[in-house]
């Protein structure tokens, strides 16, 4: 009996996390091995990777940590930041996130574990989220149409100063910056231009612009060190000029002021973080870009509109950029195919808890209360040189800034130094009376007797001249003014959620975006206080915590990939793929080869490669693929000779888009490094590689990681996103800097580095704690298992779909990587059936469709991760499988070739209330199979017209909201 009993090290469960994580049981990976012939997992690697790619080193990675001392460890790392009250500003701010969206929305796997809505039917609760945020967006720029969000206010000014020059009259090649713009926007404006041959001048736009000539303008409204000013003459003069006019604003301040388009900007931008998102020493949050009804065709990122379902009835989509860089590839608008959808959810929800009368109660309390301040200041004898502000104030201490700056540290406040004769003070909506007072004593001698606030309030002069003020009602629509109490509220965002399909429902099998379990533990730090309320620009040794994760998770990312140095900066896939390239290209400059201009790309690639390529100011040269689906070794051999002087890099997706392990990876390195050129290493695909092969050791230069995929932090319905990227040494000194924070990139030389391409120096910086859970958890082996689990997934969806669809890409022995692509062209032949048909029946099974038509048109890209069991493979492939059983019924005349339950799909109820007109049964269309018995899923709307929505554009929310849906 005793020989049987469990060693110490075994009840301790130092691994427990494992088996949460992984789907299959030790029975099901049994009968999942035996289905594809095989005995262990182990068995896979000899089967499927590569030889000679194989990783025979030891990681350093060897212990796994349980759920349980994980959070005691980001505990005792969060207790490292030192939380005081921010009055830094610079377009970061504390706000307060309403509980009831805390607890249902951030904290609730329904909202953060969904995808982005391509498949608009079972995505209409998100959809009408984001709407609500594009409404508030619109009502408070005054602007006609806005998007879903953008990564952050700085790469939104860079968004549109690319757009500015797609749309201005003007020949010039100048964009002009306003010299009082956030310092971290001018850089990544700078960094972006520097790629597309554009000049940066930084001016003060309030002087005579005649002496320039430009494309674009770029305000500050309020300033970065708070002034308003009247910006009528300079868009004026901007236009004279045929110049664009971007304004970079702020959405509280126009609660109360002007908003730009009552100015005739053509675009405004800004941060929707102080809408209830924290701070998170940067990121994620919700940058917002609106513009004129005009230019809608050339917005950048996501819009969500407005169309009809096939009852007639209000549905809503994506409208005009759906995947656009799949189709525009190298020409697209932008490379981003993300955006920050859960903070902008939270955002829009921020807005629609308070209505208009709430936030004009913030705005006009923050204003109120720098009024209040700034009278004190003066009381106290000092210089406040802000004449017309909203939140912030420019206060003149000559040679004193840094020393009354370390007297607020001391009475738990952090200032701005502006220079060393100035500092700044912004307040926001969490400033009290007390934070009023503790900052008057900062300015004030010992034993001075503080101002009486209420007196002082009484006596106040308003400092915002009345043609500044806003006069226009705002939030009109009846979705602000519904759901002010907390039960309606949690109502309001519960009906929501349950109109959408997310990984708390069913798997969601889209091949290349690998969905996998984003657990509860993983998701617990970032609740935690010392890390989301900390501003991403307070002195470092506040931010140990922080900076002991970014240490700690480069280290594992250095370890698990092979690189020698990581930037944590990019906060998106696309992001990284545009740093990496701008790393390559400044190699290249400092090594005396800035000719090599050359970027090779293969026909299969992710359509964000080309557009971040050509972001980059790289020409983009296509090389072809074999029928098998691999790189043709051939074409790149003739392309490479072709353009030896001038190759700068090949990007490569590895295992490839298709689904595939190529052999000839290696050689296709050395191929590239023999001319002269570096590599590009696309890691959408590293959940295959993880623990089996390490790229920065097999040929690849550079590699971003979407930790969003394979690192477990959550799509978010769209995001966020964080895009690292990973290099070899010869690269490390050309990561991001930034031009706040120091020491962001300790590596860097004297030749610079690329510049700063995200607004925070550390990007997302407050979600990076879920993939450092997730890598802890795991360890080496754990990680090493999830890859081979998640590769033993896909063949076995492959080898049991087979018989029944074509598998369109394996290697030679018939296996597949993480993702299969099953072939469906040949039903619109057969029987008129598409492969959209199929995606929709799908719903009516209770599934969210693979990705549809990418990377091949007319097939299923299927990706299941290593976190679905097989309970529910088996469940997915029954459905496939009765699904190919319904289009043979059509093409063997059964069924009608018109009217059918694939044509018809989804069905919904509002069927059931309408007499009957199908040549089927309520029960074909409804219960297809026993599984929808229990848990059924009824799709909120039909199939969505797509061709209505984009030939009739509305992107805000109709006026009968509520009683529409």
């Amino acid at each position: 009996m005793s020989s049987n009993r469990s060693r110490l090290e075994q009840l301790e469960m130092r691994g427990s996390f494992i088996p949460r994580h992984i789907g299959p049981d030790s029975q099901q990976l049994q009968a999942m091995l035996a289905e594809l012939g095989l005995t262990q997992l182990e068995d896979l690697v000899e089967k499927v990777i590569p030889a000679n790619i194989i990783n025979h080193e030891p990681l350093k990675l060897t212990d796994t940590i349980s759920e349980r001392a994980v959070i005691n460890y980001l505990r005792k790392m969060r207790e490292r930041n030192k939380v005081l009250v921010s009055m830094i500003g610079m377009g970061y701010y504390d706000t307060i996130m309403p509980a009831v969206i805390k607890r249902n929305v951030l904290e609730n796997p329904g909202w953060y574990t969904a995808y982005t809505p391509y498949q608009a039917e079972v995505s209409q609760g998100r959809l009408e989220a984001l709407l609500n945020f594009q409404q508030m967006v619109c009502d408070l720029t005054g602007m006609a149409l806005a998007n879903a969000s953008l990564l952050d206010e700085a790469t939104a000014a860079a968004e549109a100063m690319t757009m500015s020059r797609r749309l201005a009259k003007s020949a010039a090649n100048t964009v002009l910056i306003d010299q009082d713009c956030h310092p971290q926007t001018i850089a990544v404006v700078k960094t972006r231009a520097v790629s597309l041959g554009y000049q940066v001048v930084e001016i003060d736009p309030y002087q005579d612009l005649a002496g320039y000539e430009f494309f674009a303008l770029i305000l500050q409204y309020p300033g970065s060190k708070g002034e308003i000013h009247d910006v009528t003459a300079c868009v004026a003069a901007a236009h004279a000029k045929q110049a664009l006019v971007t304004v970079a604003t702020d959405l509280l301040s126009l609660v109360l002021l002007k908003p730009p388009a009552a100015y005739d900007a053509d675009i405004a931008i800004g941060s929707a973080q102080r809408f209830g998102v924290p701070m998170g020493y940067g990121g994620p949050h919700a940058a917002f870009f609106a513009t004129r009804d005009e230019f809608k065709r050339s917005v950048p990122g996501r819009m969500i509109g407005v169309s009809k379902d096939s009852h007639g009835q209000i549905a809503l989509r994506m409208a005009l950029q759906t995947r656009e860089q799949h189709i525009r590839r190298d020409k697209a608008t932008s490379n981003i195919c993300t955006s920050q959808v859960l903070l902008a959810v939270i955002a829009g929800f921020y807005a629609v808890y308070h209505g208009a009368a709430g936030l004009r109660m913030i705005a006009e309390r923050v204003h109120r209360y720098a009024q209040i301040l700034a009278a004190g200041i003066r009381q106290c004898g000092h210089d406040v040189v802000s004449g017309c502000y909203f939140d912030t104030l420019q206060i003149r201490v000559p040679n004193r800034a840094v020393r009354i700056a370390a007297r607020a540290v001391e009475a738990g406040i952090n200032l701005r130094v502006i220079d060393a004769d100035h500092l700044g003070i912004s307040l926001d909506e969490t400033t009290s009376r007390n934070d009023i007072r503790a900052v008057w004593q900062v300015f004030s001698s010992p034993g001075y007797e503080l101002p009486d606030i209420t007196v002082l309030d009484k006596s106040l002069q308003e400092c915002i001249p009345e043609a500044l003020w806003r006069h226009d009602a705002i939030l009109q629509n009846p979705v602000f003014s519904r759901y002010h109490s907390e039960t309606e509220m949690m109502r309001y965002m519960r009906k929501l959620a349950r109109k959408d399909i997310a990984l708390d429902r069913a798997m969601i099998p889209l091949g290349s975006c690998t969905m996998k379990l984003n657990a509860a533990t993983e998701m617990q730090a970032i609740s935690f206080y010392e890390f989301n309320a900390m501003h991403p620009f307070v002195p470092l040794y506040q931010a140990q915590g922080y900076q002991q994760l970014f240490a700690e998770l480069e280290d594992m990312l250095c370890d698990l990939t092979g690189f020698d140095a990581f930037s944590l900066q990019p906060n998106a896939g696309s992001q990284g793929e545009y740093t990496g390239l701008l790393v390559i290209r400044k190699y290249h400059q400092v090594n005396g080869q800035g000719q090599r201009d050359v970027c090779l790309i293969p026909a299969s690639a992710h359509g964000t490669n080309p557009a971040s390529a050509a972001l980059a100011g790289l020409q983009v040269v296509v090389v072809a693929c074999d029928n098998q689906g691999n790189v043709s070794v051939a074409d790149l051999r003739a392309k490479v000779t072709q353009y030896q002087h001038t190759l700068a890099a090949l990007m490569i997706t590895y295992p490839s888009t298709h689904g595939v392990y190529e052999q000839a990876f290696r050689e296709i390195c050395d191929i590239v490094h023999q001319h002269g050129g570096q590599v590009y290493m696309d890691g959408a695909n590293f959940n295959a590689l993880v623990g089996l092969s390490r790229p920065g050791r097999i040929g690849a230069d550079v590699m971003h990681l979407n930790l969003h995929k394979t690192f477990c932090i959550p799509h978010g319905g769209g995001g966020p996103g964080v895009g690292p990227i990973g290099v070899g040494a010869h690269l490390a000194a050309f990561l991001p800097d930034h031009p706040v924070v120091e020491g962001v990139n300790p590596a860097k030389s004297a030749f610079g580095t690329v510049g700063t391409v995200s607004a925070a120096p550390w990007g997302s910086a407050s979600i990076l704690t879920i993939s450092w859970a997730y890598i802890a958890m795991m360890g080496a082996a754990g990680l090493k298992q999830a890859t081979l689990v998640a590769i033993m997934n896909a063949n076995y969806i492959a080898r049991r779909l087979a018989p029944h669809y074509p598998i369109l890409y394996t290697d030679a022995n018939g296996w597949i990587a993480h993702e299969c692509i099953i072939d469906c062209h040949e039903f619109k032949k057969t029987c008129n059936i598409s492969v959209d048909d199929i995606a929709k029946r799908l719903i009516d099974y209770g599934f969210h469709a693979p990705t549809v038509s990418f990377p091949v048109p007319d097939t299923l890209m299927i990706e299941p991760t290593e976190s679905e069991n097989q309970v529910e493979i088996d469940r997915f492939c029954e459905a496939m499988i009765a699904i190919r059983a319904e289009i043979r019924e059509v093409e063997d005349g059964v069924a009608d070739q018109a009217n059918n339950v694939l044509h018809n799909a989804p069905h919904t109820h509002r069927l059931l209330l309408e007499e009957w007109r199908f040549p089927y049964s309520r029960q074909k269309a409804f219960f297809p199979n026993s599984h929808q018995h229990d848990d059924k899923y009824w799709p909120p709307v039909g199939r969505i017209d797509n061709v209505f929505g984009d030939r009739n554009v509305m992107c805000s929310c109709p006026l009968d909201w509520g009683e529409s849906r």
